[in-house]
């Protein structure tokens, strides 16, 4: 199925008037993820991996955004908050190769004075970030108002966020879960990032998630699951989550994704939440990771 997308990579590359399948795409954030961690010596490389495939979809093919007039504001616009802040990687980059600032800037991640900053922030500016995050469980909590906001507004645009399943443990994530039900917030689509690691190993062993089916569905969520590695799937479920929305609940895609994937020795494990590769190792997941579109 994505072989029938085509988007520019961004209007400031040089490759600004090739199109690409939307595989391709995730295949070249792969490489700018491990690319930028390394070069920082820090960052979060599994869960970006895990999720390359989701917000690739997302900011190419699903949300209606303008980049190049992007604003605080966005009336009219989709708007989207990554709860689960510390996977920056993959947000920048999908975020500079859709047009919102110059790939070249991902070379200055976690660098001193750069606008990239380990966990996204909004004191430097940077085009597409809209609130700070990294505290988690906060995402939810800010998407409801805006979402809420947008229906006062009499904006007929979405709302996504996506968060981490280990970040589910924190309880303000289930306020938040209450209080979008309860206020029938049903312009609101949230992904669970559900690859079953944390930190500190698997999410069973530090705090046991249980049914979370269920548990969405018993806090007034319309509950859908999908492949976030199979574009077709990913495809199948914004078409339903949308179907769903609109109906006086609020959607909840729980998203199955193996942290690390595409770079087999960083796959599965919790190992890979929060270590920067060295040397050999980027150079074996650049060659795993086949040709790149264009780094930066």
């Amino acid at each position: 199925m994505s072989t029938r997308f085509s988007f520019v990579l961004s209007l400031s590359h040089p490759m600004s008037d090739s199109t690409h399948s939307l595989s391709d795409l995730c295949t070249q954030v792969r490489r700018d993820i491990v690319r930028m961690v390394h070069g920082a010596s820090s960052g979060h490389p599994g869960g970006s991996l895990g999720c390359t495939d989701f917000l690739v979809k997302l900011y190419f093919d699903e949300m209606q955004i303008n980049p190049q007039n992007w604003n605080m504001d966005g009336r009219g616009e989709d708007l989207f908050f990554l709860s689960n802040g510390h996977i920056s990687p993959v947000w920048y980059s999908v975020l500079s190769r859709r047009g919102y600032f110059d790939t070249a800037e991902l070379a200055t991640f976690r660098k001193l004075n750069s606008r990239l900053q380990g966990h996204p922030a909004t004191e430097e500016g940077l085009p597409g970030i809209r609130v700070a995050s990294g505290s988690l469980g906060q995402g939810l909590s800010v998407a409801c108002g805006a979402a809420q906001a947008k229906k006062l507004n009499g904006d007929d645009r979405w709302v996504y966020t996506l968060h981490g399943d280990g970040e589910l443990q924190e309880g303000q994530i289930w306020e938040a879960a209450l209080y979008a039900a309860h206020h029938q917030i049903d312009n609101l689509i949230s992904f669970v990032d559900w690859n079953g690691q944390q930190i500190d190993g698997s999410v069973k062993d530090v705090m046991n998630l249980g049914d979370l089916e269920g548990k969405w569905r018993s806090f007034g969520w319309h509950v859908l699951e999908c492949d976030g590695h199979d574009l077709s799937s990913l495809d199948a479920c914004f078409k339903a989550a949308r179907a769903a929305a609109g109906q006086g609940k609020p959607v909840v895609v729980l998203m199955r994704t193996d942290m690390g994937r595409g770079v087999d020795f960083m796959e599965g494990t919790h190992k890979w939440h929060g270590v920067a590769p060295n040397d050999d190792q980027l150079t074996d997941a650049l060659q795993q990771l086949a040709t790149p579109l264009s780094d930066y």
